[in-house]
């Protein structure tokens, strides 16, 4: 890699990274840490929030966020420094910061063996795809590869011989491990479009089933590997968007003390028979490897909890904007955790009405707390907030007020 950093460069890094030990070292960020804790552990002391997948594209000319640094790997380092410091300072809401610098690993992984291959692209800055069916026949099952997962230990020893003399005595540094994104739905429709999905459940659930059964393989496959190799994360404590902070130190990089995220966003629109036809058998297969599930993303969910409580491992379930969340939250079972998403729409509306969005987090928290929930409110998605940063802002100051006040 040959990295090689100016005295400039260094001296940003060592003073973004001074800046972040402060507060992350702070009794206000240990404070939330444990606050996570007792939620994660279901003793909740009150709901928790965060704000993640903001529209940074629009706050970039803040000069708080500008990057100076030149060499790839440590740019990238830099970009997230600033941007933790950015939202600490101005929009926390009860983010925890980790004390210590997380490095990514360099690692080679061959994939499944497919890539997207968009047809044509729909829209303005935020786009539709329509993808090819690169999955017509049984014979295209094939097209599903095993990945082969390696390590390069000659840039790994760089990257931290580097980072370790550039942080010392200002903050301890850890590979950060690989986290696997374990919902196989989102990506089958990018390998054949989400009409081609629809038609194909009706038409040929036995090719929907040769599919989904050689991925699963090839998945669990590259689980194992993974294991093997010891590289699984347990460091980073956040999983979707979520504080995984737990009072159990995990003893080794392996998915049994890991968790991953899932989802069947394409099965907001079949019943819950289909969804648990061709999703139950293969995704309790894979869950069985892990220590614990965030399970859920923009689908609605509430019609068919007890299909998702079938599978093993869940911790957290996500009740989107397009779930009715009265009735999820009667309906979940209390060994779940609400991981509600507050609609992003208000922060990128042409105005924005603060009673709109009090009155939208109390609806939640009433709901929770009516049926003795614990709560995690997750604002993501934010496409945009009008180029107004003091939107984000405002919001967190906004839920934090609300949470305190409510509290079971």
């Amino acid at each position: 890699m040959n990295i090689m950093l100016t005295a400039a460069e260094k001296n940003t890094l060592r003073a973004l990274a001074s800046r972040y030990m402060g507060y992350a070292l702070s009794e206000e960020n240990n404070k939330k840490r444990t606050l996570w804790q007792a939620l994660n552990s279901g003793n909740m002391q009150k709901p928790m929030i965060t704000i993640h997948q903001i529209p940074w594209e629009e706050l970039e000319s803040d000069p708080a966020l500008i990057c100076t640094v030149e060499n790839p790997y440590f740019r990238w380092l830099e970009c997230a420094l600033r941007r933790y410091l950015y939202q600490w300072e101005h929009l926390p809401a009860d983010m925890v910061l980790n004390p210590y610098i997380l490095l990514k690993r360099p690692i080679v992984n061959t994939g499944f063996g497919l890539k997207t291959q968009p047809l044509e692209h729909r829209g303005g800055e935020v786009q539709t795809h329509l993808f090819r069916d690169q999955l017509e026949e049984l014979t295209d099952v094939e097209k599903i590869k095993t990945p082969e997962i390696s390590l390069n230990p000659h840039a790994e020893e760089e990257i931290m011989t580097v980072a370790e003399e550039l942080f010392r005595g200002i903050a301890p540094v850890k590979w950060a491990g690989v986290m696997v994104h374990a919902g196989l739905w989102d990506f089958i429709t990018f390998w054949k479009g989400v009409e081609n999905c629809y038609f194909d459940l009706i038409d040929r659930p036995e090719l929907i089933h040769a599919i989904m059964e050689r991925y699963t393989n090839a998945f669990i496959a590259q689980l194992e590997q993974l294991n093997q190799l010891k590289i699984y994360d347990t460091v980073s404590n956040i999983c979707h968007c979520s504080h995984t902070f737990s009072t159990t130190p995990a003893l080794e990089n392996t998915t049994q003390n890991g968790w991953t995220y899932s989802m069947a966003q394409l099965f907001t629109s079949v019943s819950p028979a289909v969804n648990e036809e061709f999703e139950v058998p293969y995704m309790s297969r894979i869950f069985a490897y892990f220590g614990s599930i965030y399970y859920g993303c923009c689908e609605r969910l509430d019609d068919r909890l007890h299909i998702i409580d079938r599978m093993p491992n869940i911790r957290k379930i996500s009740c989107s904007p397009w779930s009715d969340r009265e009735r999820f939250a009667a309906t979940l079972p209390k060994k779940y955790i609400m991981s509600n998403k507050p609609t992003p729409t208000y922060l990128g509306g042409s105005s924005f009405d603060e009673e709109v969005i009090r009155k939208d987090l109390r609806r939640t928290l009433a709901a929770a707390n009516a049926n003795g929930l614990g709560l995690e409110l997750l604002l993501k998605d934010i496409t945009t907030v009008q180029r107004d940063p003091r939107r984000l802002w405002r919001w967190s100051e906004i839920a934090l007020e609300e949470t305190a006040n409510s509290v079971l």
